[in-house]
C-alpha cells in the first residue's frame, strides 16, 4: 500500500488543527465532536422525484445534475423487493452531506456495505469517503433480518472536523426527526499547547484514582513506550466500551506530525456508545456539559481549558428509567414547537374550544412515548418542558 509523505501528513496535520480551532472559536466550545453513529427505522418508501429515476434525455453529462442521473441508472437496477431501502438510505445519506455542508457529495454508485449491511453509500469530501450509510443486511440469521430493518449512518472523525459551522445543530435535527438512535458519540477535548505535565501526569492521575467514577477503579490499557526514555506516541485508555464509555488520552501532535516534530498537543477523546445506555441527540448541541459530566476527572480536565459547562451524565440502563423518559419527552416537545405548533395554534385559534379538544382527543401516543406509563409521562412531560429554553420552549397557543 502507498503511504503518503511525511511532508503531506504534516500538511494534513496543520490544516486539521486550523479547522478545529476555527470550530472552536466559531462554536464557543472547546469538546469538538468528532465521531458519529446513529441508526433509523426503515420506514414506508419515501417519494422519489421522478427526475431523480428518470431525468430528461438532453442533460449534459457535464452539468450539475450528472450525478443525479447516475444514481438515476443505479436505482433503476436495483430489485423492487430492495427498491425502498436504497431510495431511503440515499435519501438520508444526501440529508446529511447537506447538513455536514456544500463540500460533502454521495457518491453515485452504491457499494459493498460495513458492519453486516449489505450495501453502503459513500459520503465523500473532495473524493475521499469520510461517512456512509448503510442498508440491507449480509447474511440471513434472525439478528441480520433485524438489522435489515434499520438503515445505518456513520460519520468520521474528517467528517466532523471539516464540516461547516452548525453542522452539529443541523444533524441533531435530523436525527430527531427521523426518531434515530444514536449509536456513538466521541468528544474530544485538545489542549493543542500541552496539557499540565503532559500524558504522565494523566497516568498519575489514573495511579492516584483521581480517574474512579463512583468509588471505582476503572479498567485501563496503556499503549507505546511508557519508558523514562519515551520520545513519544503513547496512550492510554481508561472506561469500558462494553458498559459505553471510554476514554483515550493521547499524543494527537504526534500522530499527525509524527514524534521528531516534538508537537505539545494532546487530546482527551471520551467515547460513548449505547452499549448499557441511551444516548441523547443534545450530545451533539452541547458535548461540553456531556464531557463534564463523565466524571469529575473530566469536569477539571475541562477546566483547564477555561470552560464552563453544566455537567450532564448519561447513566447505565440499570440507573436511567426517568432520566429516559423525560429525554424522549423532551423530543416530543421540540418536535411538537418546531414542526407541529403553528398548525396547532391555528386549530385552537379556529375551532374553538369543544372542537379542538375534539381534535386532540382520543389519540394514541407516539410510538416512542408507548412503553411508559402514564404517571411517568405526566411527571417528564412537565419537567422536560422546563429545560426547553426560551424562545425555542415558548408556547405557541397564543390567541390572536
Amino acid at each position: 500500500m502507498t503511504r503518503p509523505s511525511r511532508s503531506s501528513l504534516v500538511l494534513d496535520g496543520s490544516e486539521v488543527k486550523y479547522r478545529l480551532e476555527a470550530e472552536r472559536l466559531a462554536s464557543k466550545t472547546p469538546v469538538h465532536v468528532d465521531w458519529v453513529r446513529f441508526t433509523v427505522l426503515r420506514r414506508n418508501a419515501p417519494y422519489v422525484p421522478v427526475d431523480l429515476l428518470f431525468p430528461h434525455p438532453d442533460t449534459n453529462i457535464w452539468d450539475e445534475n450528472y450525478r443525479a442521473a447516475q444514481q438515476a441508472r443505479v436505482l433503476r437496477e436495483i430489485p423492487d423487493c430492495d427498491f425502498d431501502a436504497s431510495t431511503q438510505a440515499l435519501d438520508l445519506a444526501q440529508t446529511v452531506a447537506a447538513a455536514l455542508g456544500p463540500d460533502f457529495v454521495v457518491n453515485p454508485e452504491f457499494k459493498k456495505g460495513h458492519d453486516f449491511y449489505k450495501f453502503r453509500w459513500c459520503i465523500e469530501r473532495n473524493g475521499a469517503e469520510c461517512g456512509w450509510v448503510g442498508f440491507l443486511s449480509s447474511g440471513e440469521s434472525p439478528r441480520q433480518k433485524a438489522q435489515a430493518q434499520t438503515i445505518h449512518c456513520n460519520l468520521f472523525g474528517m467528517a466532523c472536523t471539516f464540516a461547516h459551522h452548525g453542522w452539529r445543530e443541523r444533524l441533531a435535527d435530523i436525527l430527531e426527526e427521523r426518531e434515530a438512535t444514536l449509536t456513538r458519540c466521541d468528544l474530544a477535548l485538545d489542549f493543542f499547547d500541552g496539557y499540565p505535565g503532559g500524558i504522565k501526569a494523566i497516568r498519575e492521575d489514573y495511579n492516584e484514582g483521581r480517574c474512579n467514577v463512583g468509588g471505582k477503579l476503572l479498567k485501563v490499557n496503556f499503549v507505546g513506550d511508557w519508558s523514562e526514555h519515551s520520545q513519544g506516541g503513547r496512550s492510554l485508555y481508561f472506561g469500558s466500551k462494553e458498559a459505553g464509555k471510554e476514554t483515550n488520552a493521547y499524543e494527537k501532535g504526534d500522530q499527525l506530525f509524527g514524534v521528531e516534530a516534538g508537537s505539545p498537543w494532546l487530546r482527551l477523546e471520551l467515547r460513548y456508545g449505547n452499549k448499557l445506555r441511551v444516548l441523547p441527540v443534545d450530545m451533539l448541541r452541547r458535548p461540553a456539559d456531556f464531557f463534564a459530566g463523565a466524571s469529575d476527572w473530566h469536569t477539571a480536565a475541562l477546566a483547564l481549558a477555561d470552560a464552563v459547562a453544566i455537567p450532564q451524565k448519561v447513566s447505565t440502563t440499570g440507573r436511567l428509567p426517568m432520566e429516559t423518559v423525560e429525554a424522549e419527552c423532551v423530543r416530543n416537545i421540540r418536535w411538537t414547537l418546531q414542526t407541529a405548533a403553528p398548525s396547532v395554534a391555528a386549530a385552537f385559534q379556529f375551532l374553538g374550544v369543544e372542537e379542538f379538544l375534539t381534535f386532540v382527543s382520543n389519540q394514541k401516543l407516539p410510538g416512542r412515548l408507548q412503553k411508559f406509563m402514564p404517571a411517568e409521562l405526566g411527571r417528564s412531560f412537565a419537567a422536560a418542558f422546563g429545560r426547553l429554553s426560551q424562545p425555542e420552549g415558548a408556547p405557541a397557543f397564543a390567541m390572536a
